[in-house]
């Protein structure tokens, strides 16, 4: 036994061995403590969708073979191998190559599917591609999808069997020389906008499901009621079939993968949803993060189908006004002043994608020991592990729509001339006068509406999210009542913020002004919510951890020293206590961590602190505290 276990062992470390022969970090840019711990046999191996569990999974990243082509090729010849899921431009691709309109970027391996599947659907699951994504199975093209931010799954029950098939997936993304939505993204990086992602950049891994099956749910609560809603859509159930939903005991640090707890209370779903009354309701919040676990079950003559583990919080995001005050955000019905800072999500490793699990976590538990209570996600979309931890860590998060344009005369030269026309509008810079939309063909504006509406569909299950933002200073902003109005029809549980700091209509629920560096309130709007969505921006650039060595900037200026910062924010928290005083709701500081050559992170690009952390935090809260 002794031997065979010595036998095995050395197997695996010849194994992992050969894999790091053919696999090696990219480029000379700094890279986080994090990128050490990569596993190119096994990379970001956790389960990838925490609030949908099942114990039958196969995750299939890893290094695959790959190349890049033209982009009217219509096949390719391996160039090497890449680590999925970082995207081809990252460092931890091991490639480090970027990726145009004119060109498209092919990816191959192999899977065999378990023995123990036979008789369930097989489905494929792609946790994010950027942008357009062509995915073949055994020679067959199974499917197409448009879209980088959001999860897709196939099912290739029918084309797989149990050793060799192959699979194969065509990506092709014009980045910011089209009108898909791409965030900060831009051919030519400079200033506030960053490197390309191109391709895979998620998790992709296969799931066992019976044909009778839970496809989704999601939970809604009333707290006034004491009750949780549970909408559940099946596949495949049978007259006689009953879905059944249980509620589970939960509490802070509750894990979706290792449910246990006992149950609190059952309902059976008639049409598709079932009513639970939430007995000594607990509610979620930053002080306390409490969630519940669900279990959906679909039980035929006695006996489980199919059942999924998975979890929620019981909480209420709503807008309230005391007399002769301005409105303000209220969380379970009590006034909270959101304070947080803009998390731009990207690593000078994997540009989209943390090198590993807890790196993805860390940023959320930083921003809160740091005293913080909320997280304004910046025109990205991260994993659904990112969301799960802000659930479990207890963290307000404000989700943007990744743009589909921008207005800097820097980029615009690199675009084709009917691009860079379709991106140009007037910005009124925080006001109800004077903007422009942007000239937004229809079918930009219908693709805008599939992306953000599949966004939404992929992540209103996350009670950390309380604030949907569908524009960013005007970049790409159309039919701002339209937009609104059809984001409240898709999720009537959560404010809207029109355009934080862009061009301002009467509509949702908040006017979100942005003024760099101290803080200030530009235009104030009694009907509505008023937030300052951005501010600060110190600078200071960390020698040993920078992108570039030159070109490096912040809005504040630069500094020379942590205690030069430490200053500079004291000051404007002094400032913003004002605007606290005077009816602003929120505020939002600029940045959690470096981003290339900005250097007004809290943090550096590799997540070194720059500031003393106690000093940091004890500002922050009494920020917070000035609403009580």
């Amino acid at each position: 036994m002794r031997k065979a276990l010595t036998l095995l062992l050395g197997l695996a470390a010849v194994s992992v061995a050969a894999y790091a022969q053919a696999w090696q970090p990219a480029g000379e840019t700094i890279r986080t403590k994090w990128a050490e711990e990569v596993n190119p046999a096994a990379p970001l191996p956790e389960y990838p969708r925490p609030q949908m569990v099942r114990s039958q999974w196969q995750n299939l990243n890893g290094l695959w073979d790959y190349a890049i082509t033209s982009a009217d090729a219509d096949s390719f010849t391996s160039e090497g191998k890449i680590l999925v899921p970082f995207a081809v431009e990252s460092s931890l691709s091991g490639v480090g190559r970027m990726v145009g309109k004119d060109q498209a970027l092919w990816y191959e391996r192999t899977f065999d599917v378990p023995k123990n599947w036979r008789g369930k659907r097989v489905l494929l699951h792609f946790g994010a591609v950027d942008w357009k994504a062509d995915i073949y199975v055994n020679g067959s093209r199974v499917a197409g999808h448009t879209g980088g931010y959001t999860p897709f799954s196939i099912d290739v029950t029918s084309l797989v069997k149990s050793k060799g098939n192959i699979l194969k997936i065509r990506v092709w993304d014009a980045t910011d020389n089209s009108w898909q939505p791409r965030g900060k993204q831009v051919n030519a990086p400079q200033g506030i906008w960053y490197t390309p992602v191109t391709g895979i950049w998620q998790t992709v891994w296969m799931e066992a499901v019976p044909v009778t099956s839970v496809e989704s749910y999601y939970a809604v609560s009333d707290i006034k009621a004491g009750t949780l809603s549970v909408d559940v859509k099946t596949a495949g159930v049978l007259p006689g079939d009953k879905v059944n939903v249980d509620l589970l005991e939960g509490g802070i640090g509750y894990s979706a993968e290792a449910p246990s707890a006992k149950v609190l209370a059952s309902a059976e779903a008639a049409d598709g949803k079932a009513v639970i009354s939430v007995p000594d309701m607990k509610l979620w919040s930053p002080d306390s993060p409490y969630l519940y676990g669900l279990k959906v079950s679909i039980i035929r003559k006695g006996k489980v189908v199919d059942s999924i583990d998975g979890y929620t919080a019981l909480r209420e995001i709503s807008v309230c006004q005391k007399p002769r005050e301005n409105k303000r955000m209220a969380l379970n019905g009590e006034e909270l002043f959101h304070f947080g800072p803009l998390d731009q999500g990207w690593w000078p490793d994997g540009l989209y994608t943390a090198p590993t699990d807890e790196a993805l976590r860390y940023d959320i538990v930083k921003t809160k020991e740091w005293g913080f209570n909320m997280i304004r996600k910046h025109i990205k979309v991260e994993p659904a592990r990112w969301y799960y931890y802000a659930d479990v860590e207890g963290i307000l998060v404000w989700q943007d729509m990744p743009c589909i344009a921008d207005h800097s005369r820097d980029v615009l030269s690199t675009r084709d001339p009917e691009i860079a026309k379709g991106q140009s509008n007037k910005w009124s810079h925080d006001s109800f006068l004077g903007g422009t939309d942007c000239i937004v063909p229809q079918e930009w504006k219908n693709n805008y509406y599939k992306e953000w509406s599949e966004i939404i569909d992929a992540l209103k299950g996350f009670q950390c999210i309380v604030v949907w933002v569908p524009f960013n200073e005007a970049w790409g902003q159309f039919d701002t009542k339209a937009v609104v109005d059809f984001t409240r029809k898709l999720d009537p549980t959560r404010l809207i913020n029109q355009s934080s700091g862009g061009n301002f209509e009467f509509c949702g629920d908040i006017q979100d002004c942005h003024h760099y560096p101290q803080p200030a309130m530009n235009a104030v709007e009694g009907k509505l919510v008023n937030v300052l969505g951005e501010y600060g921006g110190i600078g200071f650039p960390v020698e040993g951890h920078l992108w570039k060595k030159d070109k490096n900037w912040g809005y504040g200026g630069v500094k020379k020293s942590a205690e030069e910062v430490l200053v500079q924010y004291e000051e404007f928290a002094e400032i913003l206590k004002h605007y606290i005083h005077c009816g602003t709701a929120a505020a939002v500081y600029t940045q959690t961590t470096d981003v290339e050559v900005e250097v007004n992170g809290i943090m550096t690009y590799d997540r070194i602190v720059k500031i003393d952390e106690k000093k940091f935090r004890e500002i922050n809260t009494s920020v917070i505290n000035t609403l009580k």
